[in-house]
């Protein structure tokens, strides 16, 4: 009898899932992070050179 109830108990409880939860979102948006970053970095890499090449070929002028 009181293994049956142990097992009723425990079959109850849900402190757990909410553990599980967080697991699961937390995964997801580490996940969305990786698939942006890998979509996005071949765009700043262009952009950046772009603008070094830019800042090396402008010639300031300090005389009027």
């Amino acid at each position: 009898m009181k293994l049956f109830k142990l097992a009723k108990t425990f079959r109850n409880d849900e402190d757990g899932a909410v553990t599980v939860d967080w697991v699961v979102l937390t995964a997801a948006i580490v996940g969305l992070g990786i698939a942006v970053y890998g979509v996005v970095s071949g765009g700043i890499s262009d952009l950046s050179t772009d603008i070094d090449t830019q800042l090396k070929t402008d010639q300031i002028k300090t005389k009027f």
